[in-house]
């Protein structure tokens, strides 16, 4: 099949430079001519800066970019899927994870596909340090470049402590001809580097543009990049993981000292709830807003323009709610492997390559609300305990559900995200080249038919797909050998994300009102009444929203189903210490082997998870602990 990318106004910020590399940690320049050299003019500079961008991780690739994608427990992979099976990320999710050759690692060199961010960070010092240098370069552009490179430099340590922990500074590059001594760098305590960040985030804000006009420029940091993700950071030193762990109480430095802080702090949260406010006040000036779709189309129902504000959110390229789009993350592939074949025309080569394989485990149907709002295990109208059974589709599931189809009890009376974000058995699947209600597709995912198992090829084999991360305008065309993508830049960080990490601080630092607020922004996009309306009229735990931990579980569960599929899932459940739970357990789906309806809607094992205690933390290579005697190996590895 032959693929087009149609990348409707979005600019590559990022030049692809080689380079290089380092054996093991220790942040020394190799060719102190060639450096400065290149910040002998402006353009050489900027090169420099291009330099600094293009470490960022490939945010978008699942294999081998961006663990997060995959490493959960909301995508699992078909075996024989043109070798997803052997990919870093799902190797991870199954207990696959080794000192050896660590898979997707971010530290040092012996890593299987991940990016050594040490050298980034030396480049950003080196960068800062060298700025005065070049002749012809203004003012304005120096103090927008240098705030630009801390934010690079700060985010870099903090991608490094979340998967890592407790890491060294990099504040400064070691000079030329220190001893070992000095280059061995030590590993620093949580808190230490949580401020250490926070003060180049501080540092860089005030002097980055408020908006991004200029769309050769899309994808450059601006201050609602560095402000939501300075609100991120806090939100992430705040939770249960980091703020007084005492699972990591013997965890310690060479001189004994403790790397995880060992006492609880509200006041962590109090900070992160101030940080929140301010991310979202820098991106409100700056004209951000939940997206809503218009009517782009005409004569469409209110369901079907939820559902596209929905999916849009996440898949319209810059669509006025994304903070960042990371424009070295274009989405070609990963929409191709969520794309489902729905159309009956496609032909047997296009159907070898087109993806239908990004398959969401049925923990994840099940996580969505029902269309009061509340989970469907609390709903008192849902029949939760024969959620299971087939029942068929009437008026009622209009737009949703084809008319008269067969399914599970499970995918009706379910809120609009379960429907803009998942494809199923006798599911509505609007847009890919049929913009009529009257004519959509239909994902019909059955053994023998055009969505499932036909000759073993591609298929989903938990009966889902991540339909949420396609863009509606991507179509099969030209005698339907040519699949035409719309790209979006993969969205680090929306508006949305910032609105419930506000109401999750302002929970933990005991100003629930006001985080229902905020909670309640996000529902009224998805169509949903809010908290303690939703759970007053439909819940059996009708005041759940009004305590400090019924309400956290909400906004746990609300994030989890705004940001499905968007990587954010891994971060936060390992962020609450949650993930023996979530991320511990078998996989299980319809029975997609099944030919007739009585057969396919049986509950099966696709798989197992596999995560232990040690997995909280990526492990350092054996190599880069041999190079340094200083370094500590992370807990249990």
């Amino acid at each position: 099949m032959k693929i087009r990318s149609i990348k409707n106004s979005i600019a590559l910020f990022m030049v692809l430079l080689g380079t290089s590399c380092s054996e093991y940690l220790d942040v020394v320049p190799e060719n102190v001519a060639v450096i400065e050299d290149a910040f002998e003019t402006r353009d050489g500079a900027e090169r420099f800066l291009a330099t600094l961008y293009n470490a960022l991780p490939n945010f978008s690739d699942a294999s081998t970019g961006n663990p997060a994608l995959i490493a959960s427990d909301e995508i699992f992979l078909q075996a024989n899927a043109m070798g997803t099976s052997n990919w870093h990320s799902h190797r991870i999710s199954i207990g696959g994870q080794n000192t050896n050759n660590p898979l997707i690692g971010y530290w040092g060199n012996a890593n299987s596909s991940g990016k050594n961010l040490f050298i980034a960070l030396r480049n950003c010092n080196i960068f800062l340090e060298n700025l005065d240098e070049p002749f012809d370069l203004k003012l304005d552009e120096k103090v927008r470049w240098e705030a630009e490179a801390k934010f690079l430099k700060a985010y870099y340590h903090f991608y490094l402590m979340r998967m890592y922990g407790p890491i060294p500074i990099i504040d400064e590059n070691i000079e030329v001809g220190a001893g070992l001594d000095v280059v061995r760098v030590t590993r620093k305590p949580i808190d230490e580097v949580v401020t250490y960040i926070v003060q180049l985030l501080d540092e860089a804000i005030p002097n980055l543009p408020n908006t991004i006009i200029d769309i050769t420029e899309y994808g450059r940091i601006s201050a609602p990049i560095a402000s939501a993700i300075k609100a991120r950071v806090m939100v992430t030193a705040a939770s249960p993981f980091f703020n007084g762990n005492t699972d990591y109480s013997t965890f310690k430095d060479k001189d004994g000292n403790n790397l995880f802080n060992q006492t609880y702090s509200e006041e962590k949260w109090e900070l992160a709830a101030t940080a929140c406010k301010e991310a979202i006040d820098i991106a409100e000036e700056a004209g951000l807003e939940l997206y809503n779709y218009v009517d782009g189309i005409s004569g469409l129902s209110d369901r079907t323009k939820r559902k596209l504000s929905i999916r849009n959110s996440l898949a319209m390229p810059w669509n006025g709610e994304v903070i960042w789009g990371a424009t070295g993350s274009l989405t070609d592939n990963l929409q191709e492997k969520a794309q489902g074949i729905i159309d009956p025309n496609v032909t047997s080569d296009s159907r070898e390559e087109l993806g239908n394989s990004y398959s969401p485990t049925l923990a994840i149907a099940e996580m969505f609300y029902t269309e009061n709002g509340v989970p469907i295990d609390e709903d008192v109208n849902f029949d939760y305990a024969n959620r299971y059974d087939v029942v068929t589709a009437d008026a009622s599931e209009e737009n949703y559900i084809e008319l008269g189809f067969q399914t599970a009890k499970l995918h009706m009376n379910r809120e609009p995200r379960f429907h803009a974000s998942l494809a199923f058995d006798g599911g509505v699947w609007f847009g890919q080249g049929r913009t009529s209600e009257s004519n959509p597709f239909i994902y019909r995912g059955k053994k023998g038919e055009l969505s499932g198992n036909i000759d073993n090829k591609l298929f989903s084999i938990s009966g889902y797909l991540a339909k949420k991360l396609v863009n509606y305008e991507n179509v099969l065309n030209n005698g339907n050998s040519i699949y035409s993508i719309k790209q979006y830049p993969f969205p680090v960080i929306r508006l949305a994300d910032i609105y419930l990490l506000y109401a999750e601080a302002l929970n933990e630092s005991g100003n629930t009102p006001e985080a229902q607020i905020w909670i309640d922004k996000v529902r009224e996009r998805a169509g949903l009444d809010g908290v303690v309306a939703s759970w007053a009229s439909a819940s059996n735990n009708p005041t759940k929203p009004t305590t400090k931990d019924g309400f956290r579980e909400i906004v746990q569960q609300e994030r989890m189903i705004e940001l499905v599929f968007e990587g954010q899932r891994y971060w936060d459940i390992k962020r609450w210490k949650r993930a023996t739970d979530f991320f511990n357990r078998d996989v299980k789906g319809w029975n997609v082997q099944g030919i007739s309806t009585t057969d396919y809607y049986n509950i099966i094992p696709t798989g197992t998870l596999q995560f232990s205690s040690r997995d909280y933390l990526w492990p350092i290579s054996e190599t880069d602990i041999i190079n340094n005697n200083k370094l500590i190996q992370n807990p249990g590895w």
